[in-house]
């Protein structure tokens, strides 16, 4: 039967029952499976999570499925960008086995009402400013792990609070599944890959640069020894700030790596996390000290 299914003519699968009957076939022949949950568009960041997977694992799958429960009312669902052609194109030449792409009404048929909630870890950083996020990402994961039933999934640190948010619903719920964090992935003038980068100005994405540039200045602080927090975050609102395309800080903070609360001295291994709006573009970022 493996043999059947590696003769596919399309990686791209669309349907869930087929997509369960192909890992439930995979499964019996004992082969291990890793997963890369995406909202497509994809990039090097996304590459990175496949290569570690394939490195990893017997058979890779990708899903892409732009979630919108985990979108707010005001923000970027409709805009965000999608190009299938393009993130097939890039499966094909990475090697990805299975590239799986649900509609929204498979994954939300009509009367579902059912959904996973982390308490706590989601209500600070990205969670205090984006009500009911986490609430969708936390759903749809459960879905695409119980889909995919991977041995393995992989996820980025660009979005720190949501790999540990991750971890800790996969601890929580006793979940058969290996929850990898990956280094985030940079342009070579140093900001954070993101799909919505694509929506940045030529003068926005300039402005941007100060998101990284300040993160890596106060981690040389950290380094000569700065710890107090407060002269580490105005050091980094100073830089960032400077530039008048940059519209809003929406937080910067010191965090426990594994708890996300705020510290009040920082420490080696502490996270520096932040949000900012470029234009109308919102980018995170963080940095471990």
């Amino acid at each position: 039967m493996i043999k059947k299914v590696k003769e596919r003519k399309s990686m791209l699968v669309k349907d869930i029952s087929e997509m369960k009957s192909i890992i439930r076939e995979l499964k019996k022949e004992g082969r291990s499976i890793g997963f890369v949950p995406t909202m497509g568009y994809l990039h090097e960041g996304h590459i990175s999570l496949i290569r570690a997977s394939k490195k990893e694992n017997d058979i890779t799958v990708v899903s892409i499925f732009v979630n919108p429960l985990q979108f707010g009312k005001n923000e970027d669902l409709d805009r965000y960008p999608r190009d299938l052609e393009r993130d097939m194109e890039i499966c094909r030449r990475e090697g990805v086995d299975y590239l799986f792409y649900p509609s929204y009404e498979d994954m939300y048929p009509e009367g579902f009402s059912t959904y996973v909630v982390v308490e706590g870890i989601t209500e600070k950083l990205c969670g205090a400013f984006r009500p009911g996020h986490f609430k969708g990402v936390t759903t749809v994961v459960t879905k695409l792990f119980n889909i995919v039933k991977p041995d393995r999934a992989y996820f980025g640190k660009k979005d720190y609070q949501q790999f540990k948010v991750i971890q800790k619903m996969v601890r929580d719920l006793n979940m058969d599944v290996q929850v990898i964090g990956c280094p985030i992935v940079r342009e070579k003038d140093g900001l954070a890959m993101s799909s919505r980068n694509k929506y940045l100005s030529e003068n926005e994405r300039k402005a941007a640069l100060s998101i990284s540039r300040s993160l890596f200045e106060a981690k040389r602080l950290f380094d000569q020894g700065v710890d107090d927090v407060n002269r580490l975050k105005e050091e980094i609102k100073r830089i960032v700030l400077a530039h008048p395309e940059v519209r809003e800080i929406q937080y910067v903070e010191i965090v426990d790596p594994e708890t996300l609360e705020s510290k009040e001295k920082a420490e080696k291994g502490d996270i520096i996390a932040i949000a900012v709006f470029v234009g109308d573009t919102r980018l995170i970022d963080n940095i471990q000290l």
